[in-house]
């Protein structure tokens, strides 16, 4: 197919089929396999594979069916490199804490699952309607700073607050392990002093590019070194693909359609998700225009309307034949983000941005039917759901601090995330929004930075 495959022109974009608002490329037609990413996507499904916990705690699936919902999101990302978005997608991650919380407020069963079903299709409706009309960006604009902070507080509250509750703790029983995994997951990701080691050094700069993965390992490492996790028993072959039990036990082919009620409850959450992934957008048109400036012999298009319709779509999808809790979002940060620095190295490394996403995306997802390497990592699967729980507490409170300018933002941010946690979307929306028509002031006789 290479001898017949279209050519870029130096400064142009990558061949496509036009279709109104997408650009189809053809997978290894419009795109060639490029074995980086493609093996980085084959080790890094594990962090794909940290959501079986989570499915498992929020709709009661058993490991095979989470795994099978992994393999079938992990799919659904490749409709966004064929439909036209160079980016690399992931989960509403900062959301996860907030859609567990309002999942354990119903009993475990249909009803619980009815309520993820109507809480994906209105967070689906939100993507499509807003990407569709172009309203996105008029509306989240609109969205105080202080509102926008408080729900980003909100989720690191009960991110962490899931890890550490006293009495229902994730830690219990690995305490250990759990720990130095985060730790390490923190100075790779985070920490200041780790930044010259990785510029310095080969082996340093791609444990960077991990991600979380690095911290995983070590974790398992310790874990079975101490007693606190079993062995991996590795099995060998394919994954199993219950298709029959997921479909009778957790879709609307099974057990039916939402009734009204749930949809009227899940609009509070609805909306908070989307407020947060649109964040997640802007940080990924950032990133994709800075690379931009360096590739000067692409030009990359990063849509934002496209990329809501095709969020709203792959949300769609899902809340008919998998209901997935994490819910499906703009970007997965570690995916993007190395890909774009090896693409940023020249041509030479990457001739489009689209061979490198294109293939990590596609070698997680056929990845995740390893039933070797999910064997391997099973063990870990509670240290991922501490370790993500954590990162995202930690990710929520510094980007929300970073958006909170005035002390009255401050203060109202504080005292809505704490109500979303206490009370649910709902409440702690109705509060931010209240405060801060009762408490904010002009910008010119607000008290910045002084308390």
């Amino acid at each position: 197919m290479a001898k017949f495959r279209p050519k870029r022109k130096d400064g142009e974009e990558q061949p496509h089929i036009p279709a109104g608002l997408f650009k189809i490329r053809i997978p290894f037609y419009h795109w060639r396999w490029s074995w980086p990413e493609g093996i980085q996507g084959f080790v890094l499904v594990a962090v794909a594979l940290a959501a079986v916990p989570f499915i498992m705690e929020g709709i009661g699936a058993s490991a095979e069916v989470a795994v099978l919902m992994v393999f079938l999101f992990s799919m659904l990302y490749m409709l966004h490199p064929t439909l036209g978005d160079s980016v690399f997608p992931g989960w509403i991650t900062a959301g996860i804490p907030l859609v567990l919380a309002y999942l354990m407020t119903f009993e475990l069963g249909p009803d619980r699952i009815h309520a993820l079903i109507a809480l994906q299709l209105l967070v689906a409706f939100l993507f499509i309607f807003l990407g569709l009309t172009g309203l996105a960006k008029k509306i989240v604009a609109f969205v105080p700073a202080s509102v926008r902070g408080g729900i980003l507080t909100g989720a690191a509250i009960a991110a962490v607050y899931s890890v550490v509750n006293p009495t229902t703790s994730r830690l219990i029983g690995v305490e250990i392990s759990g720990i130095i995994g985060m730790l390490v997951c923190v100075v790779v990701l985070y920490s200041l002093r780790f930044l010259p080691l990785k510029d310095k050094n080969f082996f340093f700069r791609m444990i960077s590019k991990s991600g979380m993965l690095a911290g995983l390992i070590v974790a398992m490492i310790v874990g079975v070194i101490i007693g606190e996790l079993p062995m991996p028993n590795v099995e060998w072959g394919i994954s199993p693909l219950p298709f029959g039990e997921l479909f009778a036990n957790f879709t609307i082919f099974g057990i039916g359609f939402p009734n009204f009620s749930h949809f009227v409850s899940a609009l509070p959450l609805a909306i908070l998700l989307y407020l947060i992934a649109f964040g997640e957008i802007v940080v990924t048109k950032t990133v994709i225009e800075e690379a931009a400036e360096v590739r000067k012999d692409e030009i990359v298009d990063y849509n934002v309307n496209r990329t809501n319709v095709i969020i709203g779509i792959r949300n769609t999808i899902l809340a008919i034949i998998a209901p997935y809790p994490p819910m499906a979002g703009p970007n997965w940060v570690g995916g993007t983000v190395s890909t774009v620095e090896r693409y940023k190295t020249g041509k030479k490394s990457m001739d489009s941005l689209h061979d490198g996403l294109s293939s990590f995306i596609l070698a997680m997802a056929v990845a995740a039917l390893a039933r070797p390497l999910v064997t391997l990592l099973e063990p870990v699967f509670p240290i991922a759901m501490i370790i993500t729980m954590l990162l995202t507490g930690f990710a929520c409170g510094y980007v929300a601090m970073n958006m909170l300018k005035t002390r009255e933002d401050r203060g109202i941010a504080a005292i809505m995330g704490v109500t979303i946690f206490a009370q649910g979307a709902a409440v702690g929306l109705i509060t931010g929004i209240v405060l801060h028509i009762l408490v904010n002031v002009p910008k010119r006789n607000r008290k910045d930075d002084s308390v």
